[in-house]
Order: C-alpha cells, then structure tokens, then sequence
C-alpha cells in the first residue's frame, strides 16, 4: 500500500474523529467557557497517531475502523488532558503547543487543570458508551480497565513522575527506557491493543501487536529526542531544545545523534518483525512505521 492510500486513510478517520470530538463536547451540559478550553486544545492539530493506530488495526482485521471512533475519540481525550498539564507552569512550562498558545496562556492556569481533568474523567464515560453494536459489556469493560492502566500510575501518569524526578539527573539508558515505555509508550500501546480487542484478536495476535507497539512507542519517542535537537521548529509547532533547557536526559545524549538514529531504526525494524507474524493485512500499519521513523514534527 502506498502513502498515497494511507495519506486518504488517515484524512477521511481524521475529519470522522474531529467531528466526533466536537460533538461530544459539545453536547455537554456544562458552562460555555470550559467547553471552550476543552475544544481548543483538542483542535490545536497534531498527528492524531494513536486514533490512527486504532482505525489501521481494525483494518488489519478487515472490520470496519468506524467501530473504533469512541475508543479514538477516549484515547485522543487523555492524550489531549495530558499535553494540557504538561505545558502548565509548574510542569514543562510551555508558551506554544502545536505552533498555537498553550491552553493555560489563552483560558489561565485554573481553566487548563478543570479543562484537562474534564477531558480526562470525561474520556472514560465515552468509553463506557461504546455503542453495543461495536462492543460487549465485557468487551467495554475491559477497554477501560486497560485504559486506565495505561493513563494512569502504571503508565504515563508514572512515566510522568519518573520523568520530573530525572531532570537534572544523568540517566542510563534502561532509566530512559522506563520513562518513554510509561509516559508515552503505554497509551500508544493501548491504541494498538483497544482496535484488536474490538476486532476480537487471538491470543497470539494480541501478543505479536502488543510488542509491535511496544517498539513503535520507543521509536516515537527516540524520533521526537531527535526531532528536539535538529527539528525545524515551525514543523514542531513548539520551541526546539527544550529538553536541553529542562535539563532531561535524551537518547542522542547518551547515544549520541548517529547513536540515536541507529536505536531508531532497530526499533521500527523490531516493529515490522512482529506485526508480520501476526498473519493480518498490515499494510497500513507498516505505513505508520515507516511515518513514525521518518517525521519531521
């Protein structure tokens, strides 16, 4: 398949997505100006990697990706809160997001918390309002018992603190590796995990795209390291060196940039081996490998 279909693929579950969004938030009953805070940051743009890597994997099963647009939108809703406390001042600090003003810098630091905890209590009931048509109870009930590993302690919420408590610190690689694994991988893990639980997956295949992810999200991250020392910033949408001025460990710190690049590619080549032994039609998502390896914001 080439980029071409996956280009069309992704724009036509992008725009589903982003009017699902705006629906759901929408229809709330709850005051205008934190309904406000909530759509502009989950419009701001972005990749929209991890819905995108729900729709390919119920491709892969040849179900229909329409079947994963609330578990897209949940996903999509705790990737957005986190990205909102992220930038705040006591955290990363950040004045632009996706080339826009962060949230905290157009609703105020109080607004931002309420807006991100929201999205993030809010994510969980459009989960567990997953028509049944698409999904079982029980199918329903464990999408949220894992999304909420993921989100959570366990995952990025951990992965979070492991990273704060590392700033200033010089971390050996396998320190480096928990944090990512946590504070990024499990989320994007769960992307892969929740389109082949709704598709019903085997054991095996649960596996195999499980580890699958579990590469992909460290290729990610080693990208977006890179990205933070070479990137063009107006591609990032967000000022490059920040890790440097955060004082964090990165991979082309330890590793070096060529370092770096190599860890990079071992990690999408490991990625490619798995999802071919999962015996699907992984053509879109080995489209979203070979993107994830060569972004450029």
């Amino acid at each position: 398949m080439g980029t071409e279909l996956l280009d069309a693929f992704a724009q036509k579950y992008k725009l589903l997505l982003d009017s699902e969004l705006r629906t759901l938030v929408s229809k709330l009953d709850s005051p205008p100006i934190i309904k406000e805070s909530m759509i502009y940051s989950l419009e701001a743009g972005g990749k929209r990697i991890r819905p995108l890597l729900l729709f390919a994997t119920l491709a892969a099963f040849g179900a229909d990706p329409q079947k994963g647009l609330h578990a897209a939108a949940a996903i999509e809703m705790i990737h957005t809160y986190s990205l909102i406390h992220d930038d705040l001042p006591s955290m990363d600090n950040d004045d632009l997001r996706r080339g826009k003003p962060t949230n905290h810098k157009v609703f105020g630091d109080a607004t931002a918390i309420l807006a991100g905890d929201a999205l993030l209590t809010y994510s969980f009931e459009v989960m567990a309002n997953i028509p049944h048509e698409f999904a079982t109870d029980t199918t329903k009930l464990k999408l949220v018992i894992e999304l909420a590993k993921a989100a959570g302690t366990e995952g990025m919420v951990g992965g979070q603190i492991a990273d704060m408590e590392a700033e200033g610190k010089s971390l050996t690689l396998d320190e480096l590796e928990y944090i990512h694994v946590h504070k990024t991988g499990k989320l994007l893990k769960f992307s892969v995990l929740a389109g082949a639980i709704i598709a019903g997956a085997s054991q095996n295949q649960l596996e195999n795209l499980s580890a699958f992810a579990h590469h992909l999200g460290l290729a990610f991250q080693i990208q977006d390291d890179i990205l933070d020392l070479v990137g063009n910033q107006q591609l990032i949408g967000k000022p490059v060196g920040s890790d440097t001025t955060n004082h964090k460990s990165t991979y082309p710190q330890l590793l070096s940039i060529e370092g770096a690049t190599a860890a990079l590619h071992k990690q999408i080549n490991l990625s490619k081996e798995h999802l071919g032994m999962t015996g699907l039609n992984t053509n879109l998502l080995m489209e979203i490998t070979d993107l994830v390896a060569s972004r450029d914001h």
